[in-house]
């Protein structure tokens, strides 16, 4: 499975976002859902840490909650760090939960076909297999190395 988004919708999502719930976020520093957790709480969003493992737990100032149920306020954008076939009971529970979400993002790797055609018949825009701090760093020119913006994403040097 391979979808394409275009620039401004990418745009228009994280431009809507303000409260993005990250589940299965890490709180070991380098596993990329703790870098892309703080990486959006350091741009401004608010971000609510969710792992069950980790629950009570403090993580960018705020309580890793255990589920999506225990999230006290309305959230417009899920972002889901875990297997693909864990992605439809995240759905499920996200939409039951959040009745005005604007988006489900499921990472680099993440895809669910049936779990993205369940949330956009709710109205729900998915992304699937992109990382909204690359997406972010791409769409506002901070993937730098050297002062510059290449525009380009590379693991080499």
């Amino acid at each position: 499975m391979s979808e394409e988004y275009t620039d401004d919708f990418l745009k228009k999502v994280l431009n809507c976002s303000k409260r993005v719930a990250v589940v299965g976020v890490s709180m070991n520093p380098v596993r990329p859902s703790y870098y892309v957790a703080r990486y959006l709480s350091l741009k401004g969003f608010d971000v609510v840490p969710v792992n069950p493992g980790h629950a009570g737990k403090m993580l960018f100032g705020r309580t890793v909650q255990a589920s999506l149920r225990d999230i006290d306020k309305p959230v417009d954008m899920i972002d889901i760090f875990r297997r693909s076939d864990h992605v439809p009971p995240i759905v499920d529970e996200a939409l039951e939960c959040f009745p005005n979400l604007k988006t489900i993002w499921m990472q680099i790797g993440v895809e669910h076909a049936q779990a993205a055609e369940t949330a956009r018949a709710r109205g729900v825009d998915v992304i699937m297999n992109r990382c909204p701090k690359i997406e972010y760093q791409r769409l506002y020119g901070e993937l730098r190395m050297g002062g510059f913006a290449t525009g380009v994403i590379s693991s080499k040097l």
